[in-house]
């Protein structure tokens, strides 16, 4: 196969990855403008139900951020936010999780939110870390 061919080649496989990714772009970005147009039209918002998965996940949050962020702090006001806002009916949530972690009904579930933290790695927790550092309320 001579140069001229492969750098054809080459260049019509480049061409089809810009396509298909500027097509995947501008779908994304129509998908964006409608879920905006979406927002402002929905009023009436409802507590969805929170899974033990979900709940298992912030718990593991409380025991992986810490030694990450190095105490950074932020994330105990952050934490707390996100807490009210998946446990409103909660005087205090984070009592509520510190007490359902010990619950054997939720060992599994837990156990399975600490092996994901596991496989996710440090980076990809700090990360998530420092999102739960910047949570705003959703109220």
């Amino acid at each position: 196969m001579s140069i001229f061919t492969t750098t054809t080649r080459i260049s019509k496989i480049l061409l089809a990855l810009v396509i298909s990714s500027s097509s995947l772009i501008s779908s994304n970005s129509f998908a964006a403008d409608n879920n905006a147009e979406q927002a402002h039209e929905n009023i009436e918002v409802t507590q969805q139900n929170v899974t033990p998965e979900e709940l298992a996940a912030i718990y593991v949050l409380s025991e992986i951020c810490p030694p990450l962020l190095k105490k950074q702090p932020g994330f105990e006001k952050g934490y707390n936010n996100l807490l009210k806002d998946y446990l409103p009916q909660e005087k205090k949530p984070a009592d509520y999780l510190s007490n359902l972690s010990q619950q054997s009904h939720f060992k599994a579930v837990l156990k399975q939110a600490r092996d994901d933290a596991k496989k996710a790695g440090d980076q990809a927790n700090l990360e998530i870390c420092q999102d739960v550092v910047n949570y705003q309320p959703y109220k």
